[in-house]
């Protein structure tokens, strides 16, 4: 287990840095968008998705994790879900993308981690599929695994992650409330010049428009010119790519996931995840040339699912027309804005690598100016 008291104890005390609280954007009451949000406002509200991390804190210079997201508890590989990739800049690793652009489905769980432990994260993940029953004959898996550079903060040269971290992720994988900032794959991570992480939040559409339900999941680790429901924080605040203070922080990366229960196929997933990145533009986020930004978008509709071993030559799957598509695009959009603003609300100040410190958002400062502009409720 490398997570023990002691990272428990370490995250606590970072937890407290500087009076940083570790709320949620409507716990303060920001109310990012109109649309109603799910039981838990997460990626977990969309029926059968699981999300588990595993983070890892060693001495003053390992700074990492791992964030496994499972579409439903089952074997994924033998029925596989819908799903498709969008890169808004393409500077990353994103392992498996193009079978998943190619075929339109995904055959395993996604792990996000660091860059370098791309490699390592593929490893278990296509361990963790290989022995699942009925998968004995499997000769083939494409395990997806996205990733941010943490470097910063994390020694990364030195790969921590090891293959059980990426197992005990996926084996511990839960649904219901998402443990969200500086853990797992967004333990090390940097967002705006702050303290980056994992965030999530979630969009539950009426029944007359469905009644789906839309999750999105980040790892924030990018810059640009922070807004927070249309408020310039990063320009109040003196803090913003080009400036004086963040003039050479620019490049970075983002990992979308959107997950929804709507029948959409792989083509209408790719719309979803495109509207996605809107939800990122939104936080004044720049996708930077060397910025990895991609969105990975998947349905878990039993309706759409691709067996491994079909019936027969023709699948009859009924997919929603692209008239009644619009809400979901909508609902990721506020969605995956609200899970960015989520990352950094949780995201506590750290010290890593080389003494490198990050602060947490000032969050006192900041609702002051959400009061200025009318956005708290």
């Amino acid at each position: 287990m490398r997570i023990t008291l002691i990272v428990f104890v370490l995250l606590a005390l970072l937890q407290t840095t500087n009076g940083q609280t570790t709320q949620r954007a409507r716990d303060l009451g920001l109310r990012i968008g109109v649309m109603p949000t799910g039981q838990w406002n997460a990626i977990t509200d969309v029926p059968g998705v699981k999300v588990g991390h595993t983070t890892i804190i060693k001495g003053g210079d390992v700074r990492t994790g791992v964030t496994a997201i499972l579409p439903y508890e089952g074997n994924i590989f033998q029925q596989k879900v819908p799903a498709a990739v969008f890169a808004g800049n393409g500077f990353g690793k994103l392992a498996g993308s193009t079978q998943v652009a190619e075929l339109g489905n995904l055959e395993t769980p996604v792990v996000l981690t660091n860059t370098l432990n791309v490699p390592t994260a593929m490893d278990a993940l296509i361990e963790y599929t290989l022995q699942q029953k009925g998968n004995e004959n499997v000769r083939s898996v494409n395990a997806v695994v996205g990733e941010t550079n943490d470097s910063w903060l994390n020694d990364i040269r030195s790969r921590p992650v090891t293959r059980q971290d990426v197992l005990q992720a996926l084996q511990h994988a839960q649904t219901g409330p998402v443990q969200e900032g500086s853990v797992g794959a967004g333990t090390g991570t940097i967002c705006f010049g702050f303290k980056g992480g994992i965030g999530t939040a979630s969009r539950k559409l009426p029944q007359q428009l469905g009644g789906y339900t839309v999750g999105v999941l980040v790892q924030t680790n990018f810059g640009g010119m922070l807004q927070i429901d249309g408020v310039p924080v990063g320009e109040e605040l003196g803090k913003f790519e080009f400036s004086e203070q963040l003039n050479n922080k620019v490049d970075g990366s983002c990992m979308i996931v959107v997950a929804t229960d709507a029948p959409v196929d792989s083509r209408n997933l790719e719309r979803l995840a495109k509207r996605a990145f809107m939800g990122l533009a939104k936080t004044g986020g720049i996708a930077s040339n060397g910025s990895g930004d991609y969105v990975i978008a998947f349905s878990t509709a039993d309706a759409v699912r691709i067996p491994y071993a079909p019936t027969g030559p023709v699948q009859s799957v009924p997919v929603l027309h692209n008239e009644y598509v619009t809400p979901l695009f909508m609902a990721a959009i506020e969605a995956t804005e609200e899970a960015i603003i989520n990352s950094l609300f949780a995201a506590t100040g750290m010290q890593g690598r080389d003494g490198h410190m990050v602060e947490a958002l000032p969050m006192e400062k900041v609702m002051n100016m959400l009061r200025k502009y009318n956005r708290i409720r």
